[in-house]
């Protein structure tokens, strides 16, 4: 068995995360390219469409300048399926047993979910010391993510679900956030329109915005 992988440069190396759902593999690519020109070189591809893997495998191909990971991950065998394409992380909206052993037999950084404290604490005794909050807005919010600190001082967290400009700043500026997900910088209408320019821009924004957020 691989030993589980302890590396979070997927986390360490950009403060923002986009969440991609791509519809069209052909958009794979250009849209990589335009979010790492943009400055964001971690990159999430959900697992929700029919040409995700695919979509993992070019860009993994193609950008190697991104370091790209698969989302929306919620078994084994989805998992790896994902690090067979190409995924250098896995992130899940949840938990298991199953999912902790994979990312062990594969020797894969795993981003789990988990909102509340008996969460957290299943994942930080599984040895996984970063956490995905989500659902982010509907389930405390920064508010939530500070509380936790109190118990679980050297867990760190990386939120996801109704992240933006408005409210980044709130979860950024903890000193337990590492990161934050979001899909703000990807309106579909640009990527309808294959306007990549519009994406490297937005991409530019968020991470500016990012950076200039301060922790205590």
């Amino acid at each position: 068995m691989t030993t589980q992988s302890t590396d979070y440069a997927f986390v360490d190396q950009c403060p923002v995360i986009p969440v991609m759902v791509i519809q069209r593999v052909e958009d794979a690519v250009p849209m990589a390219r335009a979010l790492v020109n943009g400055g964001i070189t971690t990159l999430e591809i959900t697992l929700r469409t029919a040409c995700a893997l695919e979509a993992i495998a070019e860009i993994a191909r193609d950008v190697p300048e991104a370091m790209v990971g698969a989302g929306t991950v919620c078994n084994a065998s989805q998992f790896d399926a994902a690090v067979s394409a190409g995924a250098r992380f896995v992130v899940s909206p949840g938990h298991s047993q199953a999912l902790f052993e994979a990312s062990r037999s594969n020797g894969t950084p795993f981003l789990p979910g988990a909102v509340t404290a008996t969460e957290v604490m299943a994942v930080l005794d599984a040895g996984f010391p970063v956490v995905k909050f989500f659902p982010a807005s509907t389930s405390g919010g920064a508010p939530a993510i500070k509380a936790l600190g109190g118990p679980f001082a050297h867990a760190r967290f990386v939120p996801t679900g109704g992240i933006g400009p408005a409210n980044i700043g709130d979860y950024l500026s903890l000193a337990s956030v590492a990161a934050v997900g979001g899909s703000w910088m990807l309106p579909s209408d640009q990527i309808d329109a294959g306007n990549w320019a519009d994406i490297e821009q937005r991409a530019a924004e968020a991470i500016s915005l990012a950076s200039s957020i301060t922790k205590p």
